[in-house]
């Protein structure tokens, strides 16, 4: 049974940082590609950064790039999330997904594995 858990949401004040983790379990974690994306309340889930199987290549989504990072630890089968400089706008839940067949765009519909996401709120 894959299982997927996200961990390092909270409440932080604009400009902070926060850094999220991914630990996943019943599967080859290091033939996944794996990605974060996040939903606001009503909306739709949208991407927010991706990385391949190796770790060598990422994709960020313009609203972020520059102030996350995305990464990943083969090791301990967990991809994590640096984001910094955070700004209200940036306020969701944060679920990050596994996908088995290499994909690492930004349509959430391709992946084939969900964690149940953590909760993220930057306050003004």
């Amino acid at each position: 049974q894959v299982q997927l858990v996200e961990s390092g949401g909270g409440l932080v004040q604009a400009g902070g940082s926060l850094r999220l983790s991914c630990t996943a379990s019943g599967l080859t974690f290091s033939l996944h590609t794996m990605a974060w994306f996040r939903q606001a309340p009503g909306k739709e889930r949208e991407f927010v950064a991706s990385i391949n199987w190796t770790g060598a290549s990422t994709n960020y989504a313009d609203y972020v790039k520059g102030r996350c990072t995305i990464s990943r630890d083969n090791a301990k089968n967990t991809v994590f999330l640096q984001m910094n400089n955070l700004e209200p706008e940036d306020t969701a839940v944060y679920y990050c997904g596994a996908d088995r067949d290499y994909y690492t765009g930004p349509n959430y519909r391709e992946y084939d594995h969900w964690g149940q996401g953590t909760q993220v709120t930057v306050s003004s």
